[in-house]
This record gives C-alpha cells, sequence and structure tokens, in this order.
C-alpha cells in the first residue's frame, strides 16, 4: 500500500472517537426531541383533572413526561411569570398588568370548569341546609355566627339547628377558589365589596376562621370539625362525601349543587366570551344556575423557544380539550361547551 493510502492505527482511532462522539450528539438530541418534558404547576382546583389527563396520556406517550405541581393559583401565576414553569394553572386567570410583564406573550387557555360550594359539618340536620345570598354573605363576614340564627332557622323551618357557634374554614395559600368565591360574594354583596374583604386570592377572614392549604386541606379540616362550614370545589366536597348547601340563586331559587346545575350555569352564560378568553361568571343567570362558577385556566406562552416542547405542549392542552374532558362528570368538574372549546383550541393553535 502506497503513503498516500495508509492510515496508521492512531488515526484510526482518532476517526473512531469522532464517529463515537458525533453518535452521542445524535443520540443526545434524539433523547431531548423525543421525550421533552413539561413542567407545570398551580391551582389546586383543577389538578385531580390535569393528573387524569397526564395519567392516560402517558399511556399512549410515553415518551412524554408531564409534571403539575400543586401549589395554588397564586404560586403558580408566580412561577409562571418569573418564567420557572412551561405552563400554569389558574383559577383567577392573569390581569392585565400581569398580561404585560410577559415578554413571550401569553394565551388563557380555559382548560375546565366548576362549582365551588359550601360544605358543611353540623349534626343532627335530616335534610339539606338552604342559604340566601345574603345568609351565607353574612357569615363569611361573620355577622352571622351561630347556627340557630333565625335568618338561617327562616330559611329552614324544618331542621333543628344547634345553638352552637359557626366556625369558618377558608384557603391559607393564595388561591383561585378564593378569588372566584370572593368575587362572587361581591358581586351580589355591596356591603362585601365596598366595607367588606373585596376581591382577591387571598383575604381577611373573622378572627374565628380556620384556614388550611389547598381544597383538599380546606375539605378534610371541614370533615373532623363539627360545626364548620368552609368553600371548596365540588369534586373534593363529593369525593369526602361532605353535605353542600343549596344556594339561592339570581333567580330566587335554592339550587342544589351538582352536574346538571353546573352545567346549566355554564351554558347560559358563555355568549359574552371576550378575545382574551377571561370570561369571569360571577353570578350566573339561569332559572336553574348553580351560582358560584369559575372556569380554570392553563396560562401559556404565546412563544416557546423550544420547538419540541411547544408541540408536546400543545398535543397535552389538544388531548384534554378532547378526550380529556370525558374524565370531567367523574371527577366533579364541568365539561367545556362545545363554543369554549372551540375558542380554547385556537387559542392553542397561535402557539409557537
Amino acid at each position: 500500500m502506497s503513503s498516500a493510502t495508509t492510515i496508521t492505527r492512531g488515526t484510526w482511532s482518532l476517526i473512531f472517537c469522532a464517529i463515537a462522539s458525533l453518535a452521542g450528539m445524535v443520540d443526545a438530541s434524539f433523547a431531548q426531541g423525543g421525550n421533552p418534558e413539561l413542567h407545570g404547576g398551580g391551582a389546586t382546583f383543577p389538578a385531580p383533572l390535569y393528573q387524569r389527563w397526564i395519567d392516560t396520556l402517558a399511556k399512549n406517550r410515553p415518551d412524554l413526561r408531564i409534571s403539575y405541581a400543586v401549589v395554588g393559583s397564586g404560586e403558580g401565576i408566580r412561577g409562571f411569570l418569573a418564567e420557572e414553569l412551561d405552563f400554569a394553572g389558574s383559577d383567577a386567570a392573569l390581569s392585565d398588568e400581569q398580561i404585560a410583564q410577559v415578554k413571550r406573550g401569553v394565551r388563557l387557555v380555559p382548560a375546565t370548569a366548576g362549582l365551588i360550594v359550601l360544605a358543611y359539618h353540623v349534626k343532627g340536620l335530616t335534610g339539606p341546609l338552604k342559604l340566601p345570598r345574603d345568609v351565607y354573605e353574612g357569615i363569611f363576614t361573620g355577622s352571622i355566627d351561630h347556627w340557630n340564627d333565625p335568618r338561617i332557622q327562616a330559611a329552614n323551618p324544618e331542621l333543628k339547628l344547634p345553638d352552637q357557634n359557626i366556625t369558618i374554614v377558608a384557603r391559607q395559600d393564595s388561591s383561585g377558589t378564593t378569588y372566584a368565591f370572593t368575587n362572587h360574594l361581591s358581586a351580589i354583596s355591596p356591603n362585601w365589596r365596598d366595607r367588606g374583604p373585596g376581591v382577591g386570592k387571598v383575604v381577611d377572614w373573622p378572627g374565628n376562621t380556620m384556614v388550611a392549604k389547598g381544597n383538599e386541606g380546606v375539605a378534610s379540616r371541614i370533615k373532623v370539625s363539627e360545626g364548620s362550614i368552609g368553600y371548596l370545589e365540588y369534586g373534593f366536597a363529593k369525593r369526602l362525601g361532605l353535605p353542600m348547601a343549596w344556594l339561592e340563586n339570581r333567580k330566587g331559587r335554592f339550587v342544589e349543587p351538582n352536574d346538571r346545575s353546573g352545567e346549566e350555569s355554564l351554558a347560559r352564560n358563555t355568549q359574552h366570551m371576550p378575545e382574551n378568553l377571561r370570561l369571569l361568571i360571577p353570578d350566573p343567570d339561569g332559572d336553574n344556575a348553580y351560582p358560584i362558577l369559575t372556569l380554570s385556566w392553563l396560562l401559556l406562552y404565546q412563544h416557546y423557544q423550544d420547538p419540541v416542547k411547544a408541540s408536546a405542549l400543545k398535543q397535552f392542552v389538544t388531548y384534554g380539550l378532547t378526550e380529556g374532558q370525558r374524565y370531567s362528570r367523574e371527577l366533579g368538574y364541568v365539561p367545556l361547551p362545545d363554543e369554549i372549546v372551540s375558542r380554547s383550541r385556537d387559542a392553542l393553535d397561535s402557539i409557537e
């Protein structure tokens, strides 16, 4: 063999190392592209539904790894604004000021909806507790502090109410559930809106209030605390078997929280969806509409630097908006009407 075609052992070694290095780079790139990871966090309200989506999608897409930290809407929003998350969940959407902070742009995608109920623990009641609008507002301002208060008794003449202090159970963490509940109270009560706590993810409650973290924490505290009443998402109260008050709606009817009343509340009040999909329904219309309802949003960036991650996120959310909606009733949520699903998918399609 001539010197021009001779390849020494050292040269072969260098070529082999170069090929191995290139193969490693290709393998790493493939792993990154084929196994995207999405990290989300936020609202406790939709967390059981989101986890069901993650678990069921993983059966068909084991390469797609998704996590959702259940930390409350306030912390989810904070992490989203700080760009520590790929997506966040919130029952309070985002304000215009918060949206303006996100340089990558924001898409608010309604992903589910649900009822906020008043669950209670009062021994000896033989039927459902009915609460007029001014009465449950009075309970949560502290002006009604005994279960046998004449205003509660007048709405429930068939019940023997105990001479017992009312203990409120509220959220400790920054919460979209608190935001939706206080937004409703502000809509029905000038006293709450103008002289009371007002609207917020964290508000000041009366001095005897017990606080707990997350919807699950509120439900658990009510379960073991006689004389208590608290606000939480319907699915959590349902799973623990907590009794839930029938609340007076804007038509003056007492409505039981259930699938039917929730779906009527949502279906009758979606015609004014704004362009940014930030639809708030603080006091739903409808003869049999349950009065406290909220959408829950996924907070997504308009632009993602990694196209593989953007594609994976779209697949996850598309699944949730379509096949994933069939788990809603089972877990205590209100399935989204076709009109909202269509608007949500349009918003999702615009993400890059």
